[in-house]
C-alpha cells in the first residue's frame, strides 16, 4: 500500500487529485493538508500545518496541489525529507526552478513526477491511437485550442496578477505536453500572448506556434471565444480529423462524482472526432475511454519499484522552456 499524503485541498486537490489517488487500489490517502473541511476522506488525517505533513514518515509519497508559485518551494521541501513527490502542472513557474527540482529528486534518490493528466483524455487517447495507425498519413498542421467565454474575471490566483497566475500558466502546460508527446521538441517557438479583457489583472488569451520542419503545430487559448474552436484537429497527407469538445472527466469529478462511476470517461457519440479521407467521404471516430487514474496507477507501480514515473519531469521543463520562449523570455 502507497501512503499519499496531499498538500492543498482547493480544486485540484479536493475535485482532481483526491478522488483519484482514493480510487486506486494500492494508494491509500492518508493525510490533507488543508484548512477546508476533509469529510468528504473521513480516512484522512487533516493537518492544517503543510510542513507537518511533510515530516510525517509513514508517507510514501506527497501530493503539492497549491497555487503555482508555491509548488518548487514545497516539492523541495518534500524531496528534502525523503518522499517522492508528485507535482501539480506547472512543476515550477520558472524552467530553472524546475530543473533544480530534477536534479534534487535524483540527487536523493527520490521519484518526482508532473500532474499532466490530461494524457489520459479520451480525445487525446484516440489521438494518439490515430498517428500510431497511420491513418492520417503525415501530419502538416495540427491545432489544439482550448476556449472559454468567461467575459467577468473569476477571484483567486489563477486570474490575479501574482506570479504563476495567467491562461498560459493554467492551460498552456497541459497542451504543450500533448504537442511535445504527439511530436517531440519543435525547431522554434513563436508567441503572441496577451491581455484581452478590460479588467483582466494576467494573460487571457495565447496563441504558440510549434515549428518542425515544413509541419506546424498551433497551440491556442481564449477567454471571450462563445462559439469554440475545435479541441483538436490534425489535418495530413492521408486525411483530417476534427474534434470538438471536451473530456468528460472534469465535469464529472467537479460535480463530486467519482471515478468508479459508471460511463466514467465515457464520451457521448456527439462528441465524436470526425475523419476525413479528402475524397469527400466522412464517418465519426469513437472517443477511447479515458480515465485519468492511469496516472496515479502507474505512479503506484513506479514507487513500488516496478516502473518509471507517468510523466517524466524534464517533459515539464521542456514545456516550461516553451512557455518562456512563447513570452519572449
Amino acid at each position: 500500500m502507497v501512503r499519499v499524503g496531499l498538500i492543498g485541498f482547493g480544486l485540484a486537490g479536493a475535485s482532481f487529485h483526491a478522488p483519484l489517488i482514493a480510487g486506486v487500489e494500492g494508494m491509500e490517502l492518508a493525510a490533507i493538508a488543508t484548512s477546508r473541511p476533509t469529510d468528504r476522506f473521513p480516512g484522512a488525517v487533516r493537518h492544517a500545518d503543510r510542513q507537518a505533513l511533510i515530516d510525517d514518515d509513514s508517507l510514501d509519497l506527497v501530493v503539492v496541489a497549491t497555487p503555482n508559485d508555491s509548488h518548487a518551494p514545497l516539492a523541495q521541501a518534500a524531496l528534502a525529507a525523503g518522499r517522492h513527490v508528485v507535482v501539480d502542472k506547472p512543476l515550477a513557474v520558472d524552467a530553472g526552478d524546475a530543473v533544480e527540482l530534477v536534479q534534487l529528486a535524483r540527487g536523493a534518490g527520490r521519484l518526482l513526477s508532473v500532474f499532466h493528466n490530461r494524457r489520459w483524455d479520451s480525445d487525446f487517447l484516440t489521438i494518439e491511437a490515430l498517428l500510431r495507425d497511420g491513418v492520417l498519413g503525415e501530419v502538416m498542421l495540427a491545432e489544439f485550442y482550448w476556449d472559454r467565454f468567461r467575459p467577468a474575471i473569476k477571484p483567486g490566483w489563477r486570474e490575479g496578477e501574482g506570479p504563476g497566475g495567467g491562461l498560459l500558466n493554467d492551460l498552456g502546460p497541459h497542451m504543450i505536453d500533448q504537442a511535445i508527446r504527439l511530436f517531440g521538441m519543435p525547431d522554434a517557438v513563436a508567441g503572441d500572448v496577451a491581455v484581452q479583457r478590460a479588467a483582466a489583472m494576467t494573460d487571457d488569451y495565447f496563441a504558440l506556434t510549434l515549428r518542425y520542419g515544413r509541419r506546424r503545430v498551433t497551440i491556442g487559448s481564449a477567454s471571450l471565444v462563445a462559439a469554440p474552436r475545435p479541441r483538436f484537429a490534425l489535418h495530413g497527407t492521408e486525411g483530417s480529423f476534427v474534434k470538438y469538445g471536451i473530456d468528460p472527466q472534469e465535469a464529472v469529478l467537479r460535480a463530486g462524482g467519482s471515478p468508479a462511476d459508471p460511463g466514467y470517461g465515457v464520451e457521448d457519440e456527439r462528441d465524436w472526432g470526425v475523419l476525413s479521407d479528402g475524397a469527400g467521404a466522412t464517418r465519426r471516430v469513437r472517443s477511447a475511454v479515458g480515465d485519468w487514474r492511469g496516472y496515479y496507477a502507474a505512479m503506484r507501480d513506479a514507487v513500488l519499484g516496478h516502473g518509471p514515473v507517468p510523466v517524466d519531469p524534464v517533459d515539464a521543463v521542456r514545456g516550461l522552456r516553451i512557455i518562456a520562449a512563447a513570452r519572449g523570455e
